[in-house]
């Protein structure tokens, strides 16, 4: 991984009683090791592999304003992270479920990239066996499971300001609590909704295959050909490019891909992530609710899958061997 770090600084948050979150702060850097690199390293990848929202600093931004200062060098980026982690305290304090944990601070570069990570890890226990054989009680933490982070495209932010995707943040898993009060200690807005845009490239594909009048194969085709290419870049954590898509695709009619989207006001971005759960929606049908949960296959509508929206049902034949071997020794025990 080509990752170079710059500067990385720990403080800590302690929740003293429900009322009480005192502040830690170091009074150094840590030192660039072998060590606090493969931390980063550690924090960089578990957070490129999770789904992120977008955002960008509201005008008046506090934690803005402080990180303009640092960059420019009129105050160093520990008394930074030390006036920031006083302010997250702050927010923080405010929400029952404050807890407390490690904030890290660490600027780093990427692929000719500089980013601003910031996350508040908590510590876990584990056991382990020494060289004598004896088991001891360790600390660590957390990072696998981190849902409190929010990073800074450094480059982004300070070459295109006028752009709504610099800041990237988690969404916790605690309803939107954990993103709320994050995003407001950063002081900083949602941005690119790249669940919409996924979305409306949906909508750009069913809508350009109708006006092709392709038949059912044609078009279950075609979204096959979208899913394969988006999956691609998903999996090379890559963005869909919506003129490399177009080139991938045979045009429809006389206008290619991009062209339609272009002329008929989708207002997809020129490059979006890719969504998974959205996408997956080209290829599968899916839902849950009321205690069942159906998936099949989108080819499947229609030969072996049947749908009546008159009394909204679905009708399946063929079941799949182990469900049939459910039934029948639910069946075979008495139950109806």
């Amino acid at each position: 991984m080509s990752l170079d770090l710059d500067q990385i600084v720990l403080h800590q948050l302690i929740k003293r009683d429900e009322q009480t979150l005192d502040v830690v702060l170091r009074d150094s850097p840590l030192t660039n090791n072998q060590a606090t690199e493969d931390m980063v390293a550690e924090l960089h990848r578990v957070y490129s592999g999770k789904s992120k929202a977008f955002g960008l600093f509201n005008v008046e931004s506090q934690f803005a304003e402080a990180l303009k200062s640092a960059r420019k060098g009129d105050e160093t980026f520990l008394q930074f992270t030390r006036n920031s982690t006083e302010l997250l305290r702050d927010e923080l304090a405010k929400y029952p479920f404050a807890e407390g944990g490690i904030v890290v601070f660490c600027q780093y570069r990427y692929l000719a990239v500089e980013y601003l990570l910031v996350a508040v890890l908590s510590s876990c226990n584990s056991m382990l066996v020494n060289d004598q054989l004896d088991i001891t009680t360790t600390h660590y933490l957390d990072i696998d499971r981190a849902d409190i982070v929010a990073r800074v495209d450094l480059t982004e932010w300070e070459t295109n300001p006028e752009s709504v995707r610099y800041l990237t943040f988690l969404r916790g898993r605690v309803g939107r609590k954990v993103s709320d009060f994050f995003m407001d200690f950063l002081s900083a807005s949602e941005g690119l909704d790249a669940k919409a845009q996924n979305r409306g490239l949906l909508q750009a594909v069913d809508d350009y295959c109708a006006e092709g009048q392709l038949n059912k194969n044609e078009r279950q085709s075609y979204r096959q050909q979208v899913y394969t290419y988006c999956n691609g870049q998903l999996q090379a954590g890559e963005e869909i490019a919506i003129e490399d898509l177009a080139k991938e695709l045979p045009p429809v009619g006389e206008k290619d891909f991009q062209q339609f989207t272009n002329d008929n006001g989708y207002e997809l971005e020129e490059h979006f992530p890719a969504d998974r759960g959205t996408l997956r929606q080209l290829t599968k049908f899916s839902g849950s609710g009321g205690g069942v949960t159906i998936s099949f296959d989108a080819l499947l509508l229609g030969e072996r899958i049947f749908w009546d929206p008159a009394s909204d049902s679905l009708t399946l034949k063929g079941l799949p061997p182990n469900l049939r071997d459910q039934l029948q020794r639910r069946l075979s025990g008495g139950d109806n």
